[in-house]
């Protein structure tokens, strides 16, 4: 295979780490010299905390470290407001040695199950907002035990992945611990019962925000009693009982938006709500395919308010929030982003609109179902772009990951949708992406890698992002020490060098080493990063040129490395390919004598071509073939039992 796109989020593992991003300061404004000795200790306070805000929380513990100086600027409040423990590793020990800086902090994102039981240690008592992702392993007693320590808590949002083990019990400890709450967003609960949101509706007088999305049961009549919602969210929602809807929450006092979208409401539930609701302004209804099947919603009244749908010009739609209407058609997300004089109320509206709109559009992205071309054609794809360009990070993250998927059409054959692609290049999707994928952020640098990744599978869409630069940025994050940033980033290497034309680019980006330093970095991490690494290297082992600078960087060792040791199937595979191509240009290089020399590498190839996987066996022999034409490899095979696997 030469070449891969992914469609689902990888989940990422103990080891993933965290690298520093594109350091933007230039020397020259630091007062330094290019050449010469720097003492660092000179540097300005501001400037040092400029530099410690770029840096993750491990690396901005460690330099702390260096010197007295640096240590008490390193604690600035300012640098320990907001915590990102998703790169991470992050358990017991790594909580309890940071507590003394988290005496301030504010804002959490976590992942996964071991850091939520953690997050107590931080000791970090005026934590107002927690986000969490992974959370299928989260129970009811570790959130609750989270929420009795944090009653300070305003927003806690736990998803887009299922919360398969949390309930009822544990929603009901959220509401009687974290009287505070303003909102609340949940992924995947099975059951939310009337007692839960009634005890919400009870302890919770400010909760304005809520979210039940992709849950199996809500109770729909005790939602009608948490009178102080303004945004309220179920979509992908399951078993919903719309008469009930229809009947009680359009007397929702305050309710101002609400999304239905990936639901089986109909036609008669919207018409109702629409009409009945006195304080409603924005219906979201994205993904709903019985109301989009019946031909009455085209003529249903909306009284005003606002109907998103797929049918829908979304962007018109959203024009008519605002008091000036002349531009209607255009980008009213960046209108309002650029707008000087902002209305709370609109803020507050158009920031949730974001979110859902990411959270949906992903999702529908990821479910691919047939029929919508149209719509990712006409205004899908530019949905995403204006997404990308919010000023919430998980917005986008799920934006950029959005693109990456609604692109592919089967990811085990690598084919993407042409007009997708091509239209998310039109739109100028490559160059947010590049910025995207040069951002502090570890998150959307993986997200933005992968898209670009899975797009550049188009010849066309590939020129585009080499033209732009894109190689650089791809080869500088392939260097990431977070696994996941240089596993996606690896994979762009991995489709641009499909192109010819691209190969020599990669190599003079550095691309070549980094690809090999992955294999050695990650050998036991995982099989994504080390079949994107060794597939990438076996695409530009196939030119002359880039075939030496593969084995002059330590190329061949480590190719050989991974047939003899690794077991995943793929990266066997990609790393047989990759020998084989080295082992194909005769007597324009060495590198045919080179991996024949290599230690074990005849003996792991014949291993191989008994692999119980045809492309392997195929592979593998394609490679003992090409290094048969040595003299000196001739005898080492067929002492190594190669020739059955030649004839």
């Amino acid at each position: 295979m030469t070449r891969r796109v992914r469609r689902k989020v990888a989940k990422k593992g103990k080891d993933d780490a965290v690298s520093l991003g594109y350091l933007e300061i230039e020397v020259e404004d630091l007062g330094l010299e290019r050449n010469g000795d720097v003492d660092w200790t000179s540097l300005p306070d501001d400037t040092v905390i400029q530099l410690f805000s770029c840096l993750n929380y491990r690396d901005r513990a460690s330099l702390s470290s260096t010197c007295k100086t640096w240590r008490v600027l390193g604690a600035s409040q300012c640098l320990w407001s907001s915590l990102d423990l998703r790169a991470h590793k992050f358990d017991t020990a790594t909580a309890t040695s940071l507590a003394s800086r988290c005496v301030y902090l504010q804002k959490l994102r976590f992942r996964g199950a071991e850091s939520a039981d953690a997050i107590i240690y931080l000791q970090a008592k005026n934590l107002r907002e927690i986000s969490g992702d992974y959370c299928r392993k989260i129970t009811d007693a570790t959130l609750s035990v989270i929420v009795a320590r944090h009653e300070a808590l305003e927003s806690l949002q736990l998803g887009p992945d299922f919360c398969e083990r949390i309930t009822g019990d544990a929603i009901k400890a959220i509401a009687l611990c974290c009287p505070k709450l303003k909102k609340l967003r949940l992924s995947g609960i099975k059951d939310v019962y009337a007692d839960a949101i009634n005890a919400l509706a009870k302890h919770c007088p400010t909760l304005v925000d809520i979210g039940f999305l992709d849950c199996l049961n809500v109770d729909e009549a005790a939602l009608e009693n948490v009178s102080s919602v303004r945004f309220l969210s179920v979509a992908g929602t399951s078993n919903m009982k719309w008469d009930v809807v229809s009947h009680l929450w359009h007397k929702l006092p305050k309710l101002i938006g609400l999304d239905v979208s990936r639901t089986d409401i109909g036609s008669a539930a919207i018409s109702r709500l629409l009409s009945s609701s006195l304080s409603l302004k924005v219906l979201c209804a994205l993904n709903c395919p019985v109301l989009e099947e019946e031909t009455s919603i085209s003529t249903t009244k909306t009284n005003g308010k606002l109907l998103l749908a797929l049918f829908s010009d979304i962007f018109r739609e959203l024009s008519s929030l605002f008091a000036e209407t002349s531009n209607k058609g255009r980008n009213m997300f960046l209108d309002w982003r650029c707008s000087k004089n902002k209305d709370k109320n609109l803020n507050e509206i158009m920031t949730w609109l974001e979110w859902i709109l990411s959270h949906t559009l992903l999702r529908t992205a990821e479910s691919n179902p047939q029929g919508l071309d149209n719509f990712w054609l006409k205004q899908g794809a530019a949905l995403l772009l204006s997404l990308m360009q919010s000023s919430q990070e998980d917005v986008q993250e799920r934006a950029a990951t959005g693109l990456a998927t609604f692109v592919v059409i089967d990811d085990e054959n690598a084919s993407i949708d042409r007009g997708r692609a091509e239209a998310v290049m039109r739109d100028g999707g490559i160059r947010l992406l590049l910025n995207l994928a040069k951002s502090w952020h570890e998150g959307l640098q993986s997200e933005a890698a992968k898209a670009l990744a899975n797009l550049s599978v188009n010849a066309n869409v590939a020129k585009a992002v080499a033209e732009e630069g894109g190689i650089n940025i791809l080869a500088a994050l392939a260097r990431s020490m977070n696994r996941l940033v240089a596993e996606e980033a690896a994979g762009g290497l991995w489709n641009l060098s499909v192109g010819e034309e691209h190969k020599a680019a990669i190599a003079e980006a550095g691309g070549v080493k980094a690809l090999v330093d992955l294999i050695f970095k990650w050998s036991s991490g995982g099989d994504g990063v080390l079949e994107r690494a060794a597939g990438a290297l076996a695409n530009l082992a196939a030119d002359d040129k880039c075939s030496m600078e593969v084995a002059i960087v330590g190329g061949v060792h480590a190719l050989v490395m991974l047939a003899r040791n690794c077991k995943f199937e793929g990266v066997q595979e990609q790393a047989a390919r990759a020998l084989a191509n080295l082992a194909s240009h005769g007597d324009s290089n060495s590198n045919n004598a080179a991996v024949g020399q290599e230690a074990g590498a005849l003996e792991a190839l014949v291993q191989l071509t008994r692999s119980p996987h045809e492309g392997v066996r195929q592979e593998a022999a394609g490679a003992l073939w090409n290094l048969s034409f040595d003299d000196r490899n001739r005898e080492a095979i067929a002492a190594a039992g190669g020739v059955e696997a030649l004839v």
